[in-house]
């Protein structure tokens, strides 16, 4: 038994010490191996459960396809694949190969055109065998929804050859594609064809028709539109216009018998071809007007298979089309889902303004005028300007009636119809009333209006709704959740009352943990149940079965499972067009609790309200989960902080997982780190939680420099993983953890009219827990947040010198002007950020003046000791660029540390890579040098003057310089 114990410890002191070596060989990350992280993307799985096809892609490089096939349970790999899809038939795989990265950035780097920079190529395989086909130089490709055999795909343009030889091969490839029929004119399109013989660069390339089975293709040149029918029977086409010769038109291949057939030609432009779920019928719209006019007047036109003959169905002469309106071409056209109602975009007629010649260019008056009455702020209105200008309003064809009826107005612009487009009756929304409010009145009001399709008439229905109405999927009810009374509601669409249907339930369905001074929103639906018979909802943990007609009492689906073990359980939608749940379907529903913040999957029955079967659980994010269509294959993410989200396989019962990816395997060669959950109170004595990063050889008993970064709440992202990659905004968590940094995330809990208090309530108390413990240094702690969580740092460091430094992303400094200032990404004012949602003050600055002032840290400038890094972006379209200008401005009079990175052209947050990278090593070399006393780089010390803007970056160090002085 002696021999025995001293075997066992020199065993695990040998252990020991080889796991030290190990933990010694560990590299730090650095910033230039984000380029070579992988992410897993664009995973699918074949309709039989026999294939799934999965990219792994780096950050910046060559990425690569993988195709698992378990009918010969092999791994095929193919490079630079991309936009992948399996056949209908799960016989083949259809994708794009890119073209080589460091090919393609050298030919740049030469300044090559983008005509002349390698193009990607279509690959085709059977995965039977793994047998590939490629074609280069491939724009694009469609295979049809249901259909099999086919694949069409359009070419880029032709590399340039010799004039005589185009001319040719034109020739020979339009004798092929015989010449239309003339449809019936729209009666208000004047003929403006080109000139006769008067060559046109056409805008179209060569479009391909493929028998996957045969390899037999047919083609079709100067095509600038295709689609296939849902089934697969038909391909349709537009074709450009080239001269007076080689006319634009629609045109048909039937894929049985390869026959083409023109629909339509000798218009000048053709758009938005849609076909019926049958492939027989075709829609779309034309003009005769040029590319140039001022105005183009398109008309409707439809063709069916049986007459074979396109007919003019709407014109601004047709009966039912408003006075002045027209044929919009930028509606979607749609039909019906039994082919008997085509849908369409109208729009009132532009004003013809004649040119002013009398005036110069430089003698034009160029301005906006801001009205009171305006019902949308002129900065929205130009924002808005390309969305209006290419507005539709919603208008109905019946095929069989012959009849138009416009649905949508410009008093009621929104209209939503039942998920067939069969129904009797369509529901209009409109918001328009209330313009003049958005902007600080949120969630805005609405008015709702039941639009009888028969009789052409509307009855409104609801009156100043903050809700979403919408119709259920067969049209039988309008239901919406009412945030005034936080219950969802339904209304019978043939005029029955208004139903509250979760009022008497005696549990919350509004957003439990809202503490913004707005009306809480709902936890959302899970859908409709087959022929409208109920609808499914969620409380905060479980889901609810509603009777939309009132008659039978709301039912707990998940029977309360959810809210007596604190999980969130929600409904997995596993086809993405879905129109109802089957009353008979088995339920995939993702886990997650609230209690340790572990996730996984359970089952459960839409037809009867049972307890719902745990399949798995386990201290992970799940983010995706799919299934087979005809099968029991199931695929799913699975990851940890310490565990990239890799794509696992499994069958309907969870019974044994197969990891599919390895992503990262270069993981094991870096110190990466562990986290855990936190709990303690704010100074209101109010729980919280947060997530604390520990590097991967933890010494509970040495001191570490501390990063604090939030927002608002993090902390059920326990299980979240986080990849190295160049910061938008924020720290990278893993290069900090990986580097010897402890990084903090709390929780922040707000009362109205506290924002900037109700941070540090929470924060400081977590911070001091920690530096309590021991381990964290107390003296070399840093604040970093962007956007809502730079202005928390904005104000924390005129409040504490708790921080030795801190970086504040976009922060709003001064909330008096940032109340009347317009956020112009999208040209709302601010105002509502302040009265109603996340800046939380509660109020008008004429209502509440004193608490705008108290929670703008700008006039407490004066009181900052905390070194401070600013970014503002000088395109910033959420929070203003004058506010970190403000208070830099205000910063630098008073002669405080502070710098301000403006990244030119930029947003909110850095979209440009080149700059994502460049402020990932300003941050840490700013941090590294106030909480680890690492040199000072020269963009600190000396600045980057404008005279060297872009040649230098200033990265350099600045060593301490020693004293040569001798010692007394």
């Amino acid at each position: 038994m002696k021999n025995l114990l001293v075997l066992m410890a020199l065993f695990g002191a040998g252990l020991s010490q080889a796991q030290a070596q190990q933990q010694a060989t560990k590299k730090p990350l650095t910033h230039d191996v984000y380029d070579s992280w992988k992410g897993v993307e664009g995973d699918k799985i074949s309709n039989n459960g026999q294939y799934v096809l999965f990219n792994v892609n780096p950050q910046e490089g060559d990425g690569a396809l993988y195709i698992k096939s378990y009918a010969s349970n092999a791994m095929k790999t193919f490079d630079r694949g991309s936009k992948a899809e399996f056949t209908n038939d799960s016989r083949y795989a259809v994708f794009q190969i890119t073209p080589e990265y460091n090919k393609v950035r050298a030919l740049k780097l030469k300044k090559k055109k983008a005509d002349d920079l390698p193009k990607d190529s279509l690959a085709i395989v059977a995965l039977e065998n793994m047998q590939v086909v490629k074609v280069p130089r491939v724009k694009s490709y469609k295979l049809p929804k249901e259909g099999n055999n086919w694949v069409a795909y359009q070419l880029e343009k032709p590399l340039p050859v010799k004039k005589e030889a185009a001319k040719k091969e034109e020739s020979k490839t339009v004798a092929a594609v015989p010449e239309a029929p003339k449809a019936e004119a729209a009666k208000t399109v004047a003929a403006k064809p080109a000139a006769k013989g008067k060559p046109k660069k056409s805008e179209g390339t060569e479009l391909v028709l493929r028998n996957l089975q045969t390899g037999q293709e047919q083609k079709f040149n100067r095509v600038v539109d295709y689609m296939f029918s849902e089934k697969g029977n038909m391909l349709y086409f537009v074709k450009d216009e080239l001269d007076s010769l080689h006319k634009a038109g629609v045109f048909a291949v039937s894929t049985s018998d390869l026959k083409v057939t023109p629909i339509d030609t000798g218009k000048v432009s053709y758009k938005g071809i849609s076909a019926d779920k049958a492939g027989e019928q075709l829609a779309f719209v034309a003009t005769m007007d040029s590319v140039g006019a001022e105005i183009r007047y398109f008309g409707l036109y439809h063709w069916n298979k049986k007459d074979n003959k396109a007919i003019t169905l709407a014109d601004t002469v047709s009966k039912g089309m408003p006075a002045n309106w027209m044929v919009s071409e930028h509606g979607n056209l749609r039909f019906s889902e039994d082919g008997k109602r085509l849908f369409f975009g109208t729009f009132p007629r532009p004003t013809r303004y004649e040119k002013d010649t009398t005036k110069l260019e430089e003698e034009k008056v160029n301005l906006d005028i801001w009205s009171y009455k305006d019902p949308l702020i002129q900065p929205m209105q130009l924002k808005q300007l390309s969305r209006d200008q290419k507005r539709s309003f919603l208008a109905l064809y019946d095929l069989k009636g012959k009849k138009m009826q416009q649905l949508a107005t410009l008093e009621m612009p929104d209209v939503y119809l039942d998920a067939y487009g069969q129904g009797d009756v369509a529901l209009g929304v409109s918001d328009e009333k209330y313009k003049l409010t958005i902007g600080y009145d949120t969630p805005t009001r609405k008015d709702a209006y039941l639009i009888d399709l028969k009789k052409g008439t509307k009855k409104q229905i609801l009156t100043e709704t903050r809700g979403f109405p919408r119709l259920s999927p067969m049209g039988k009810y309008v239901y919406w959740f009412e945030p005034t009374d936080s219950s969802w509601h339904a209304m019978s669409a043939k005029g029955g009352a208004n139903l509250n249907l979760t009022k008497k339930v005696g549990v919350p369905f509004y957003e439990e943990d809202n503490d913004m001074p707005v009306l809480p929103g709902s936890y959302d639906m899970a859908g409709w149940v087959e022929k409208d018979d109920y609808l499914l909802v969620y409380d905060r943990f479980d889901i609810w079965k509603l009777d939309p007609s009132g008659k039978k009492a709301p039912e707990n689906l998940t029977d309360r499972y959810g809210r007596t073990n604190k999980l969130r359980l929600r409904y997995e939608q596993l086809d993405s067009e879905e129109k109802f749940i089957p009353e008979n379907a088995t339920l995939y529903l993702s886990a997650f609790s609230y209690v340790d913040k572990s996730g996984g999957f359970f089952r459960d029955y839409v037809s009867k309200a049972t307890q719902p079967e745990k399949l798995v659980m386990s201290p992970h994010s799940y983010p995706a989960f799919k299934k087979a269509k005809n099968d029991n294959r199931i695929t799913f993410r699975r990851g940890s902080f310490r565990e990239y989200s890799d794509l696992y396989t499994t069958d309907a019962n969870f019974a044994k997982a197969e990891q599919l990816s390895n992503a990262n395997p270069q993981m094991s060669e870096y110190r990466w780190g562990n986290v855990e959950l936190v709990n303690w109170k704010s100074t209101d004595g109010v729980p919280l939680e947060g997530l604390l990063f520990k590097p991967e050889n933890f010494d509970p008993n040495k001191k570490y420099p501390m990063l604090v970064y939030f927002y608002e709440r993090s902390s059920d992202g326990l299980y979240m993983h986080r990849l190295p990659a160049p910061s938008a905004s924020t720290i990278n968590i893993p290069y900090y953890v990986s580097n010897d940094y402890l990084v903090f995330v709390p929780d922040i809990v707000y009362i109205d009219g506290y924002p900037g208090e109700s941070a540090m309530d929470c924060i400081i108390p977590g911070v001091q827990h920690l530096v309590a413990q021991g381990f964290v240094d107390g003296k070399n702690m840093a604040l970093q947040g962007q956007s809502w969580g730079g202005y928390q740092i904005a104000y924390m460091v005129t409040r504490t010198n708790m921080f030795k430094a801190a970086m504040a992303g976009a922060p709003v400094s001064n909330m008096t002007s940032a109340y009347g200032g317009i956020r112009w990404g999208t040209g709302l004012s601010r105002q509502f950020q302040y009265e109603r949602t996340q800046s939380r003050i509660g109020g008008t600055l004429w209502e509440k003046p004193m608490q705008f002032i108290e929670n703008s840290p700008l006039f407490y400038a004066d009181r900052v000791k905390t070194p401070l890094l600013i970014m503002h972006n000088d395109q910033d379209g959420a929070v203003p660029w004058y506010q970190g200008i403000e208070y830099f401005m205000a910063l630098r009079r008073l002669n405080k540390p502070v710098w301000m990175l403006v990244y030119n052209g930029e947003d909110h947050n850095l979209v440009q890579r080149k700059n994502r990278k460049d402020l990932s090593v300003r941050m840490s070399q700013f941090f590294d040098h106030y909480l680890k006393g690492a040199p000072v780089p020269k963009w600190m010390e000396q600045g980057v003057p404008t005279m060297v803007k872009g040649k230098e970056y200033g990265f350099e160090l600045i060593e301490p310089q020693v004293s040569s002085a001798p010692k007394e």
